[in-house]
């Protein structure tokens, strides 16, 4: 009985927590952190642990999808992890293939239109992951409902500095002009992959940091941030949920501060030049939320006024 009440109640938790989270993200990325402290707490070797966080995984995957989300990325393997021993990386070795192929087979996956890649130095990895990772990315290539990135030999410093490096080679050969630097010449340049800027980091396990995750597309967009105690082979859907509110926010944060800052600058301008402020507003309008014109008519009204009198 209390199973079945507590059962219940998380059901309509994950309700409100679903209708309070509508206009969500549209790429979410992870990193996946307790796996093997999850085993060590239930008495298992580091492998058991990341297996059950891969059960983890594919639950996530199907959540991003039924709640609109466009885009993941999951921080599978860091170049950190290139550190740990040997038996630990065949482990992970083994894992990443047999769930690369698993996910590439997987029914839902071309139902869904959903586009695996993988994102990192990947050249780096044992040639048989290197196969998985064809092997998916080969399969779900002419997909485009929804991208899943694994992030694998991945480390974001590596990312910019090989991406600057590659660009410096173009202008240095003749074939790129300084001029013609911008930013989605660099996105094309990350790992050769166009990533969305990313709205929301989650990361589990406890630590309060993003660890040179992403840089260039979350640092550039002020992505949400959500740290939460559970363990990726814990994190569960009401976790989730939490992070997409979040999100939303942090976003109506964001969208009051910028309503708040246009109506202090058409202010600003109105007290030399009601006329120039009009014109300055006309152009806000289009940059801003819906909610922001009434502000600033508002605003313009009352110059008005005062000019009149």
């Amino acid at each position: 009985m209390k199973q079945w009440v507590r059962k219940q109640f998380v059901r309509a938790y994950e309700r409100l927590l679903r209708r309070e989270g509508d206009g969500g993200p549209s790429h979410v990325a992870i990193i996946q952190d307790g796996n093997r402290r999850y085993a060590r707490k239930r008495g298992d070797d580091a492998p058991e642990g990341h297996r059950a966080g891969a059960e983890t995984t594919e639950q996530v995957l199907e959540w991003c999808q039924d709640l609109g989300v466009k885009e993941l990325t999951l921080y599978a393997f860091s170049t950190e992890n290139f550190k740990r021993p040997p038996e630990e990386r065949e482990h992970l070795y083994d894992l990443l293939e047999e769930k690369l192929t698993s996910i590439a087979d997987n029914d839902r996956i071309h139902e869904n239109g959903v586009a695996i890649r993988a994102i990192g130095e990947t050249d780096r990895l044992p040639e048989r992951v290197q196969e998985a990772i064809r092997y998916a990315e080969n399969h779900t290539a002419g997909y485009g409902s929804f991208r899943l990135n694994v992030a694998l030999a991945y480390g974001g410093r590596n990312e910019l500095l090989r991406a600057a490096r590659d660009v410096l080679d173009d202008v240095d050969d003749g074939g790129l002009a300084p001029g013609e630097i911008d930013i989605e010449l660099v996105d094309d340049r990350l790992y050769g992959r166009q990533v969305r800027d990313v709205d929301l980091i989650i990361r589990t396990g406890g630590d309060e940091r993003t660890s040179n995750f992403l840089p260039w597309h979350a640092n550039g967009n002020e992505a949400a941030a959500y740290f939460c105690a559970p363990y990726w082979p814990e994190f569960s859907k009401t976790d989730f949920l939490r992070g997409i509110r979040t999100y939303q926010s942090r976003e109506r944060s964001w969208q009051r501060t910028r309503r708040e800052r246009a109506a202090a600058i058409v202010r600003a301008v109105a007290e030399t030049e009601l006329a120039e402020a009009r014109t300055v507003a006309g152009r806000l309008r289009e940059k801003l939320p819906g909610g922001a014109a009434p502000e600033i008519e508002a605003e313009l009204d009352a110059r008005g006024t005062e000019s009149a009198d």
